[in-house]
């Protein structure tokens, strides 16, 4: 059976593509820091064309898509190369065209009823959106008890300094966050510092 993709690593890379050239020096650079699970979010018209390079190029990357709210970018990504998928929130119509895809994919919720009519279709793993806004490791925390069959990936105001927080948790399977993606380093293409960066934060779990 394949690993769930909670845990292929303890972070996932958010990443926003401005320049589709940049895509799989970035892939390699996070690869090489030990974190294969690459989230490509579809924030930007070149979103589309930098999971193909990924997909294409970075065999040993994991590339999915971020910030899918419609069926037809769940179409349009898994024809790219996208191997997971991720929503903010999600609705039925999204929920059956993630689910038809044949992909792993983790639809957003935010509330415990959400979690709950998601346990009702059998989609135990999620992604915990925005986490710190939605009440953080707090909430989590007391998830936990009544549906310990949810397990979740928080994004949303998550860095290096409350990542293991959230990673100590039970139903916590992985992270997803920037940090590891200055802006500052991405227009200098400085590659070297991306992977120090990822380095850490693939160590985060040994570390809880």
């Amino acid at each position: 059976m394949a690993p769930s993709l909670l845990d292929l690593a303890p972070v996932v890379p958010v990443v926003v593509i401005e320049d589709a050239s940049d895509a799989a020096p970035l892939a390699r650079a996070l690869v090489a820091g030990g974190l294969p699970a690459i989230e490509v979010t579809l924030r930007t018209p070149v979103a589309l064309e930098a999971i193909r390079a990924i997909a294409g190029e970075v065999a040993e990357a994991v590339v999915g898509a971020g910030t899918v709210i419609t069926p037809d970018q769940v179409t349009a990504t898994v024809a790219a190369g996208a191997r997971f998928l991720v929503s903010p929130g999600w609705t039925d119509v999204l929920l059956a065209a993630m689910q038809a895809s044949g992909m792993p994919f983790l639809p957003g919720v935010s509330t415990t009823s959400e979690v709950v009519a998601l346990l009702e279709r059998g989609v135990t793993e999620m992604k915990f959106f925005p986490a710190e806004a939605a009440g953080g490791t707090a909430y989590l925390r007391s998830l936990a008890g009544p549906l310990p069959q949810a397990r979740f990936c928080p994004t949303g105001g998550i860095g290096s300094a409350n990542a293991p927080d959230y990673l100590s948790l039970p139903n916590v399977g992985c992270v997803g966050g920037t940090w590891m993606l200055p802006p500052d380093a991405i227009a200098a293409r400085d590659w070297g510092r991306v992977e120090k960066l990822a380095r850490e934060a693939a160590r985060l779990r040994t570390q809880v």
